[in-house]
């Protein structure tokens, strides 16, 4: 497994905007998946639309620090529990600029450029749903 960690400068000086973009399913259904469920511990990610093809996972909620950090892991890493997906709010000593700081794991080197391209649309969608 390789991690891969990337960092994206937000608009927002509000923790609170971006928490509450990244720590529950109505927010995450904005700009991650088209459809996202919560039920306990587990969120439930589909993309796709019911005429379409569709996928969905699974993904445990391992770790959760209210305006900090939501910590999650594929039902298909299950095996390695090292193998996580993490969205963290950073703050800017300097300036109080926040930036979310993504770490996620890839299989290969081919998996790590995917996963880059994946988690660049992603922010992108996250910034023109949200403006941050």
């Amino acid at each position: 497994m390789r991690k891969l960690t990337i960092e994206y400068p937000l608009s927002t000086k509000s923790p609170k905007i971006v928490w509450d973009m990244i720590s529950n399913a109505a927010g995450l259904q904005k700009w991650l998946a088209d459809k996202v469920t919560e039920d306990n511990e587990t969120m439930t990610f589909t993309w796709g639309h019911p005429w379409t093809e569709r996928d969905t996972k699974q993904s445990k909620i391992l770790e959760v620090e209210k305006y900090d950090h939501i910590r999650l892991l594929w039902d298909y890493h299950e095996d390695t529990p090292e193998a996580f997906w993490e969205m963290r709010i950073e703050v800017s000593d300097l300036t109080g600029q926040l930036s979310l700081l993504i770490t996620d794991f890839a299989a290969d080197e081919d998996e790590e450029s995917d996963l880059r391209g994946i988690w660049d649309d992603n922010m992108e969608r996250l910034h023109r749903v949200s403006g941050l």
